[in-house]
């Protein structure tokens, strides 16, 4: 197998992708440059983001606001696609390097840095009009939260833990949520925030293992690569953390028993991934990485049940 032909099959893109086969073709590195053919990373940014929104509601005794959540929706999928944006620039060595990273559009030559800039400009021209329908606290939570997109793809660089960092990122949303529907901040976003920081520390550090030998190589850090065996155990209690700042929150902020039913489904769907994980099968761990969504939806399905307005 030739050196290309093995950058394809390992690449962590799908060259049969509907998006691809449905967009104009000069679209197609734009697309896969913004992930929007791998949506995954926009369901665990917004996640945090809907549970938010939907544990204010419940407090504030509110009916769910369908435009608020799709605001929130547009937004995870335009600050997803600028955070990939600014990480393929600043890792364009590196991932040139990694067979798993090397036919992006950056390393392959596709896009230019300078067109990955200017695409990023309009990116974040958009977010900037999606976070000024919210309050002005969920704005300037908003403005605050870039201080730690951009740094992101520098950590691996130099800590063994740049997953703490994402978790610090990517849970943002949770206190966005909460200040979009009551102007401020409260302990139950808090908590929301912090189980949500614990709960990315243990699906990206499932994910990272995917690029230990690449990574190791190269230099680049990773909570794998200093993990190594003790994965599992560690990320146990990684979930069994996440769990207890979640059930806290919802514990704080009134919910009623159906939000503790969803997390239950969550616990049990945490301790497939942790019980069916092998590190060293990079099939197994993006499976299980993947498999994330379906704790964004069964805890939001929760929190939704839960709600005064609908019937619990």
């Amino acid at each position: 197998m030739s050196k290309t032909t093995r950058r394809r099959a390992l690449s962590d893109i799908r060259a049969d992708d509907l998006l691809h086969a449905l967009s104009p073709r000069r679209a197609g590195p734009y697309i896969r440059l913004a992930r929007l053919d791998r949506p995954i990373g926009t369901w665990l940014l917004l996640s945090p983001c809907l549970w938010s929104i939907a544990l204010a509601e419940l407090a504030m005794g509110r009916s769910p606001d369908p435009a608020l959540y799709l605001l929130f929706a547009l937004g995870a999928v335009i600050m997803r696609a600028a955070g990939c944006t600014v990480n393929d620039i600043l890792d364009r060595d590196f991932d040139g390097r990694v067979a798993r990273t090397a036919t992006r559009p950056i390393p392959s030559g596709e896009i230019s840095v300078r067109q990955a800039v200017i695409f990023l400009a309009a990116l974040l021209g958009l977010g900037l009009l999606i976070l000024l329908q919210l309050t002005p606290t969920a704005i300037w939570l908003g403005v605050a939260s870039l201080a730690l997109v951009f740094p992101y793809p520098l950590m691996k660089r130099i800590t063994w833990w740049p997953q703490a960092w994402l978790g610090l990122t990517f849970n943002w949303g949770a206190l966005m949520g909460w200040a979009a529907v009551t102007d401020s901040l409260a302990w139950p976003a808090l908590l929301l925030y912090a189980g949500g920081f614990f709960w990315t520390l243990g699906y990206d550090t499932i994910y990272a293992h995917q690029d230990k030998d690449d990574d190791a190589l190269i230099g680049v850090k990773s909570s794998a690569l200093w993990l190594e065996e003790r994965t599992r155990p560690w990320t146990a209690a990684f979930y069994l953390v996440a769990l207890s700042f979640f059930t806290a929150a919802c514990w704080l902020a009134g919910a009623a028993w159906p939000a503790y039913l969803g997390l239950a489904a969550v616990a049990a769907h945490f301790a497939w991934q942790v019980g069916s994980l092998d590190i060293n099968d990079p099939a197994n761990c993006l499976l299980r990485f993947r498999s994330n969504r379906f704790v964004g939806w069964l805890f939001l399905a929760g929190l939704l049940a839960a709600s005064p307005v609908l019937g619990a």
